[in-house]
C-alpha cells in the first residue's frame, strides 16, 4: 500500500531527472558561447579546466537555483523571486571572482 509521503516521493524522482536534464542542456547551451568564439578569435582561449569549473559553477548554480524555489514555493511571489535572485547573483559574483578577481583575486 502506497502512503502520500511514496507518492510524493516517486513523482520527485520523476521531476528531479527532468530537473537534471534541463540544468544539463542550460549549461550545455551556456558553454557553447566560448566555444563557438574559440573558433573565431584568439582573445578567447579557454582551456579543459575553465570549461569544466564554469560547467561546475554554471549546473550548481542552476540546480541550487532549483532547490531554492522548491524550498520557498509556499512563500508571496516577491519572496521567491527574491530568495532564487540571491542564489543567482551569488553564482555570478563568484563567476566574476575566479575571471577577474573583483574583491579578493580567487581566480588570478
Amino acid at each position: 500500500m502506497h502512503t502520500a509521503d511514496s507518492r510524493d516521493a516517486i513523482a520527485h524522482k520523476g521531476t528531479l531527472r527532468i530537473d537534471l536534464l534541463r540544468v544539463g542542456l542550460a549549461t550545455a547551451v551556456i558553454l557553447l558561447a566560448p566555444l563557438v568564439a574559440m573558433q573565431f578569435t584568439h582573445q578567447v582561449a579557454w582551456t579543459g579546466f575553465d570549461f569544466a569549473i564554469a560547467a561546475l559553477l554554471v549546473s550548481g548554480a542552476g540546480l541550487a537555483c532549483l532547490r531554492t524555489a522548491r524550498r520557498v514555493a509556499h512563500r508571496q511571489p516577491w519572496q521567491r523571486i527574491a530568495a532564487v535572485a540571491a542564489v543567482a547573483l551569488a553564482a555570478v559574483w563568484l563567476w566574476l571572482e575566479l575571471a577577474v578577481g573583483v574583491l579578493f583575486k580567487l581566480g588570478s
